[in-house]
């Protein structure tokens, strides 16, 4: 039988939210919003979950860490030994600054020679000052896209990372919305 902390969290891997009180009063058969109260309190004591400044319930980061156990060679084999290094946030690990982050779902191969695939995950900074070279967002006449920065000149112009696409120069107006900062992709 699932404690009321398992069918909390069971919760929230399954609808990617974490349940209001009403709901958590039926998910552990509650008959009073009073015994959520103290059960949230408990699991805020012990760590399992925080609670954001409007009062809302959000997982504690042990939820989002995952176990290192070590190095695997990309080059020539070597003997393994699994053994626990350290746990990894991968929420820290993937975000440098969260409060300014978000990812974009990538559609089209233009990036495909940078390693960014159709149906890839990119993380992207706001705010942080594009340098040439860096992948960026970018509202370019209108329309958006998601190409390297380059500057020839005085120009400031777009370059997809596949020969199949020409280099992109605004006729009117370019602006940067975001930097790339890494991609996720599953298998």
């Amino acid at each position: 039988m699932k404690s009321p902390k398992d069918k909390i969290f069971s919760f929230y891997i399954s609808r990617k939210r974490m349940p209001s009180y009403a709901e958590i009063m039926r998910l552990v058969g509650f008959r009073s919003k009073n015994a959520v109260y103290k059960l949230i309190n408990r699991l805020v004591e012990e760590g399992s979950v925080l609670k954001d400044t409007t009062g809302r319930l959000i997982p504690a980061r042990a939820l989002s860490e995952v176990p290192l156990l070590g190095l695997v060679e990309a080059g020539f084999p070597s003997e393994a030994d699994a053994q626990t290094l350290d746990t990894i946030d991968i929420n820290e690990y993937l975000f440098d600054h969260k409060e300014v982050s978000y990812l974009l779902k990538v559609k089209g191969d233009s990036m495909i020679d940078a390693g960014i695939h159709e149906g890839d995950l990119v993380m992207v900074e706001r705010g942080r000052s594009a340098k040439t070279g860096d992948i960026v967002i970018a509202n370019i006449d209108g329309g958006w896209t998601m190409k390297y920065l380059r500057k020839k000149g005085d120009k400031t112009y777009l370059e997809a990372a596949n020969k199949k696409y020409k280099p992109i120069y605004p006729e009117q107006e370019l602006q940067i919305a975001a930097v790339v900062k890494g991609v996720v992709r599953k298998y």
